[in-house]
Parts: C-alpha cells; structure tokens; sequence
C-alpha cells in the first residue's frame, strides 16, 4: 500500500499499512470518557508550548500563533461547536488535529518532546487538583449542616447505643458531632493526598524523558505544581495519586453510609426518633400510608459504588509491567464516576440533614429507659468506695432483680436496694437521672453538654479555616 494510502487521522498512522477494524476502533477509543478533560489538555498545552518557546524549539510567532489557536479550540469547546472525531481516539489527538486545522503545520510542532503518556498523567492530575478543592468544599458543606443539627439539640438526651443495644445516655449533639469530625478526617485526607497529586510529569515524554532541553522546573511553576517528578519512568506509569483519591472517597462514603444507615434507622416507627422531610422522602406505589426514605437509603447505597472503583483501579494496576499500558485507559471511567457520585452526595445531604425532624421527646423518654443508667449505679458504688468489679458485679444484681419486677433503677425502692449494698443512700436516685448522667461525663470528648459546647466549639473552628488549610 502506498503512502498516500495510509489511513488519515491516526497520530501513528506513518507505521501501519492497514486500516484499524471499526470494532478495535470503537474498543479502543477514550474519546468518550476523556472528553471531560479538555480543559486540562488545553492548559498543558499552553504551558507546553511557552517551554518549547523558552527552550528555542519555536519561534515567538508560532508560540502566539499556537496559543490563539488553542484559544480557538477552546471556544468551540466551550460553544459546543468542536467537531469531535472518534477515529481520532482520545482527547490529546482530537485537540491536536483541529489545532492543526486552525493553525497549519506550526500546529504539528506542538508535540515536540511530549507524548500521550506524560500528557494524559499531566491532565488528570490537573483535573484531580480542581476536584480536590470542590470535595473539601462539598465536605465542609455537609459539616456545617451536621453542627448547625447539633448546635439545635445541644440539652437533648437520646439513648447511646453498642451492639445496637441501648447502652447509656449521651446528647444527640454529641451523636451527630460524631460524624463531624469523622467527616473531618477525610478532610484531612482529600487535602493530605493533594499534595501527591501537585506532582508535576510534563516532559517525561513516552518514558525515558524529553529529548529536548525543556526547562521543567519552570514549566511545574507555570502550571502550578510544587515540583516535576523526578523520575520520568514513574511518572507515565504512576497512577497512585489516583487510587489514594478513590481509597479516600471510598473512606468518606462509608461514613455517609454509617450515618445514612442511623437516621434510616431512626426513622422506623420503632424507634421514631427522626422524620424525614417529605422533599427527601418517597412512598410507595402499592401501600398508601409509607414514607421511605430512599434519598438516605441512595446515600447508602452509592458506597458500593465507591469501593467498586476503587477496586476496579486496584485491580487494572495489579499487574502491570512498566510504564504506561492501555490498560491504564481504564482508570478514567471509574475516576469520573467516583467524582460524580461524591458530588451527587454533596448536593443532596446538607439540604437533607437541615430538614430532618428530630423527635425529642422521644429520645428524652428513651434515654433513661431500660436500664441505661446502670453504669451511673456502679459509679455510684464505686464513689462510695467499692471496687468497680464489685460494683459491677452488685449493679447485675440489681438490674436482674429491676427486670424481673418490670422497673426501672430509678423506682426501686431504697430499702430493696440497701439488699444488694449498705453503701446506697437516698442520695442515689440523683446520681440515676439522665441529666445526672449527661454531666458526669464532662471529660474532653464526653458527652456532658459542657463537652459538647467544647466540642461545637471545635468544629466551628476547623470549618473557619480555608480550604486547603
């Protein structure tokens, strides 16, 4: 086949004397998926091109030139007008070919020392630091909507639970303040794993690095990266960046889940400690009196696919020999989706949290019930004196004998409990309150409404702080 029969369009199209089949066309093409990434390859190409200008690769005039034509393209991206071609593969190769078309030949001088390798580790990298400062954003915003809860409930008791068994009291401020600074150490992390991600690969090229003396310490600072990789083989191959992004928003939506799984919880009518507003809520399409509330339900039920990114990343990284594969081309799918669905969450769960209905009185009713001041009896004890193993052990009595008379501790009377110890005193049904209880667990953290008040405090302070910070 001749020369002039080699099929247009393919970036390595001189090599091949043969068309692609359409189907391993189709199969092959990211154009899809990578699409969204534009932005990103225009600005790296920008930057590219000022580094060959200083480098002396191009002319001043084909530096502006190749800059008003990315500007170009970048107005028929932002217009909707750019006419996207699929046998052109990616994104890189679709920019490149209509900057060709708007420039000329100068357009062709723009890959000079780079390859599609370090270009798409360079645009994704770009594209995740963006993304990092909506997540901090996204999870502040979730952040404030829980303390605003927990500021409107910081005198309401509600029963604590282990092994989902009702255990003592604590403040459903506390409770909700919980979630606070779980959510604040994914945070901590999303902001922790930036720093990874500011890495800059430009100049790596396919591998073994540029050919051409392209200064990459300016061109990091152009682009904004605290630094170039040091290693140019690392850089097309490495993907880590981006499986620590996906493990930390795998994190952060179990957590969402955990909390969407207690306020579902407490929206049965066997708990009734929380009603969803009708806005958050759904029925049914058989049973006329339901109020599901499937938007918590949903919160729940996207971590699985959270983890099922994360996993699919994992596994296409596994077992690949360096550096850059085309198995790598399946990491952008499950990027892009693990970012879709985290905004999903953070678009619908401040609104939802603020208009959740707490029923506090009965939380109140159900703090004190079934025995959950036992401990405060033991403490009692121990106060007076006995060992807490003893004190434990009397308390068990106690509660047996409570049980089997269908009372709580609180409405024994005094001389039926002096059975179990002397050392009980008539001042012992002030210690087996549920206020009593709330404020003897005043200690840093506890849930005493002066703890709590701390603890609000604290929160405010690291929603005050800058993103990023």
């Amino acid at each position: 086949m001749s020369a002039a029969a080699t099929p247009p369009g393919k970036a390595w199209s001189g090599r091949f004397a043969q068309k692609a089949d359409p189907a391993a066309e189709a199969f092959t093409s990211s154009l899809a998926f990578d699409r969204r990434l534009w932005p990103y390859d225009l600005a790296g190409s920008a930057a590219w091109a000022r580094a060959l200008a200083q480098a002396r690769l191009i002319t001043e005039e084909e530096l502006e030139s190749l800059l008003a034509g990315l500007d170009a393209v970048r107005a028929e991206l932002e217009g909707g007008t750019f006419p996207f071609r699929r046998e052109l593969e990616d994104i890189h190769m679709n920019v490149e070919r209509r900057l060709v078309e708007l420039v000329g030949p100068v357009g062709g001088k723009l890959h000079t020392g780079r390859s599609r390798n370090d270009q798409i580790a360079l645009d994704e990298r770009l594209y995740l630091r963006d993304v990092l400062d909506h997540v901090d954003a996204g999870l502040r915003d979730v952040e404030a909507a829980l303390v605003a809860q927990a500021e409107r409930h910081r005198e309401t008791p509600m029963p604590g639970y282990t092994h989902l068994q009702r255990a003592q009291p604590v403040l459903l401020a506390h409770h909700l303040l919980a979630y606070v600074f779980m959510l604040e150490r994914d945070r901590q992390r999303f902001r922790e794993g930036r720093a990874r991600v500011n890495v800059m690969p430009l100049g790596s090229a396919a591998l073994a690095g540029a050919a051409f003396a392209v200064d990459r310490e300016a061109l990091a600072r152009d682009l904004g990266f605290r630094a170039p990789s040091p290693n140019s083989m690392d850089a097309v191959a490495d993907r880590d960046f981006l499986v620590e992004f996906l493990a930390n928003a795998a994190i952060l939506g179990m957590h969402c889940s955990r909390l969407a799984a207690d306020l579902t919880l407490w929206a049965t009518a066997e708990f009734g400690f929380v009603e969803f507003s009708d806005a958050f809520a759904t029925g049914s399409s058989i049973m006329p009196q339901k109020k599901n509330p499937d938007v918590a339900e949903l919160v729940r039920g996207k971590t699985g696919r959270l983890y099922g990114n994360l996993t699919a990343v994992l596994t296409t990284m596994k077992g690949l020999p360096l550096t850059y594969n085309s198995d790598m081309q399946e990491d952008k799918e499950p990027l892009f989706d693990t970012v879709d669905t985290l905004e999903a969450l953070f678009r619908v769960l401040p609104p939802m949290l603020d208009s959740l209905t707490f029923r506090t009185e009965r939380m109140r009713d159900a703090a004190g019930a079934h025995y959950a001041t036992a401990t405060d009896l033991a403490d009692y004890l121990v106060r007076q004196g006995l060992p807490f193993r003893e004190a434990h052990e009397v308390v068990g009595r106690v509660v047996r004998h409570a049980i089997a008379r269908g009372r709580e501790l609180g409405d024994l009377p005094l001389e039926e409990l002096r059975e179990f110890s002397p050392l009980i005193g008539r001042d012992v049904y002030a210690a087996l309150t549920v206020e009593a209880s709330l404020r003897a667990r005043a200690v840093a953290g506890g849930t005493a409404p002066d703890a709590v008040r701390q603890q609000i405090a604290q929160a405010k302070a690291l929603l005050a702080r800058e993103p990023g910070a």
